[in-house]
Parts: C-alpha cells; structure tokens; sequence
C-alpha cells in the first residue's frame, strides 16, 4: 500500500463508523476526525480506505450557513444603525435572532468554512461583530465555560464594538488610514460602547467592560487605559484575540488580509505580549488542528500536507512533502507561507 496516498485521503476527515481489528477490539471510536496517528495505526492494522466509511463535506450544508450569517449580518446592521439615533439596543431581537444562529454556526459547521462565510464582503463594521462573537463563542467552548458564561459572552463579544455607532461616517469608513487625531477620536468607541451597554437593560456590567476593555493589552500597551494582565477580565481578553484575529484576517478598504497561517503565527508572538499567552495558545492549536490533511505551500515553494500538530509548537507542525515527512518543530530552515 502506498503511505502516502493513504494519508492524503484518511487525514482530517471523519469516520461514519466505529474501526475494529480483526479480534473485534475497537481501534477507533464512531465519529472521530482521523490524524497521523491514527493512520499509523490503521496501516499497523492492514486497514485501507477502502474499508472505511468517510464523512464528505455537504456543499449545501455550507451554502445554508452562508446565507443564515447573511440574514444575521443584516439584523445586526438594522439594530446597531438604529443605535445612532436612540442609543439603545434591542437585545431581544438580538437574542433571538443572532445569538442563536451564533450558537448553531458553531455547533454545526468546520472552522474554515465558518471563517470564509464571516470573510467581510462589503459589510465589515458590521459582519466583523458576527464573526467576533462566533469565534469568542468557540473559544468559550473549547475552554468549557458553563453555558450561561458562554451566552454572557457570545452577546458581549457581539456587542463590543456597538460604540463605534457614535463614530463619525468620515472615519469609521475612511478609505486609508486615520490621522493621529483621527485615531484618538476612533480609540472614544470603547467609551461610548461601554455607556451604552451599562444602560442596556439585559446587560450585565461584566458584558459592558468588554466593550470598555477589548483594546486593552496585557503588557499593558493597549487603551483607553493601559491596564495590564489581571486587571483584564477574562471575558475581554478571549473577545481581544477574536477581535485581533478576525480583523487581521478581513479586507479593510486601506489594506489587504494577512494570509491565515501568518495571522496565526504572528498571534503567537504577541502570546509574549500583548495577548493572553494560555488562550491564544489554545485557540492556535485548536485551529491548526481543523487544518489537518490541508494542503499548504512551504517557504522554499513546495507543496506539503498538514499530517499532525505539536502541542508544544503548534505552528510548525509535521508535514509530507511527496514521500518525505518534514517535522517543521525541528527544522527551522521552513515554515508555513499559506494554507492553499
């Protein structure tokens, strides 16, 4: 049997049946996504993918999930533009119909295809508060908030930029970059986030610090005040990485998105910094891990395949480059350029 095809066709899909050896010991639970090692495990076994039942990707699963974002990118502009002549904000509409469609986009769907349909089109002010919440709400997961801190969350990470309502057109949607003083006017959105918030009845104080606090860093070297580490509520800090994550991943009009694999590996060197060092090591190991069986394009041009992640180093993971395995953990001469 040929190895390699193998894994090009077995990694990072699922299984739609329990794998057994032939003493009928279970080698690989119903549902499991298959990584290198269980490819090796299965070549131990003389399995091949012939005898195994592979989930496929649903196209129109997918579809159904870019137009439930769409619909929900729509409610979020009619209430947030509402916003600017009441200063208030509907959350039971936003409860029923976006924090919903929140929670079952990141039920139902893969990472990536979640990611392409909260890619900003034309929409960014308003899709990036979608796109913040559903990942806020996924990283809530994946560390096993109870499911009211998760609901507290996901309507705080939809709600942290509302403040940018009371930003003056001419700069919320200026074409280049902002003058100094520009910038010192659009930094006020964390402000007036947080006054709207605070009388928003349905809105917790916490909820409202997040609009307050989500610029801020844990060196310190954020705004509007400049705290640093524990003076930083949870909530915000995973809201910041969402934050920072999706924006540096979208088209702006005054700049072109940062490849994925680099946004990560740059998120990774401000762990030493800027951001929460625990939950933004989980949060890029958690999504290397949906890149697995992923074709991507090495530094020296190459084409590789994504076979399996270190948890100590998961930006370089190990990779097959045709019949060669290359674990990026040791050889530093490569890297990742992009996911293809």
């Amino acid at each position: 049997m040929d190895k390699s095809i193998f894994l090009k066709n077995m990694i990072g899909k699922k299984i739609k049946q329990g794998i057994y050896n032939d003493m009928g010991g279970l080698i690989i639970p119903l549902d499991t996504v298959i990584t290198y090692d269980h490819v090796s495990k299965l070549v131990e076994h003389g399995i091949t993918v012939n005898d195994l039942e592979l989930e496929e990707d649903d196209p129109h699963l997918k579809e159904e999930h870019d137009r439930m974002i769409d619909e929900a990118v729509g409610q979020v502009s009619k209430i947030f533009n509402a916003v600017r002549e009441t200063r208030k904000i509907s959350l039971k509409e936003l409860r029923k119909d976006v924090i919903s469609m929140i929670h079952n986009a990141t039920e139902d769907i893969h990472f990536l295809h979640l990611f392409s349909a909260l890619q900003a089109k034309d929409d960014y002010t308003y899709r990036h508060n979608i796109a913040v919440g559903a990942i806020a709400n996924l990283i809530g997961k994946w560390m096993e908030l109870p499911e009211q801190d998760l609901l507290q969350l996901t309507t705080a990470a939809l709600l942290h930029d509302v403040g940018k309502m009371l930003i003056p057109d001419y700069i919320l949607n200026k074409p280049e970059r902002l003058t100094s003083d520009e910038y010192e006017v659009m930094k006020k959105h964390t402000i007036y986030g947080y006054e709207i918030l605070k009388e928003t009845i349905g809105i917790s104080h916490r909820q409202a610090v997040v609009a307050l606090h989500h610029h801020e860093r844990m060196d310190g070297s954020g705004y509007p005040f400049g705290i640093k580490e524990d003076q930083i509520d949870l909530f915000s800090r995973i809201v910041s990485i969402a934050d920072v994550f999706h924006a540096m991943t979208s088209n702006r009009t005054y700049r072109e998105p940062l490849p994925f694999y680099e946004v990560l590996f740059q998120m990774e060197r401000d762990t030493f910094g800027a951001l929460d060092p625990v939950i933004t090591r989980l949060f890029i190991a958690k999504i290397m891990s949906y890149l697995i069986g992923y074709s991507v394009l090495l530094t020296d041009g190459r084409k590789a395949v994504i076979l399996m992640i270190h948890t100590h180093d998961p930006t370089r993971p190990l990779v097959q480059v045709a019949d060669q395995f290359i674990d990026l953990s040791k050889d530093f001469s490569l890297h990742i350029k992009k996911i293809l």
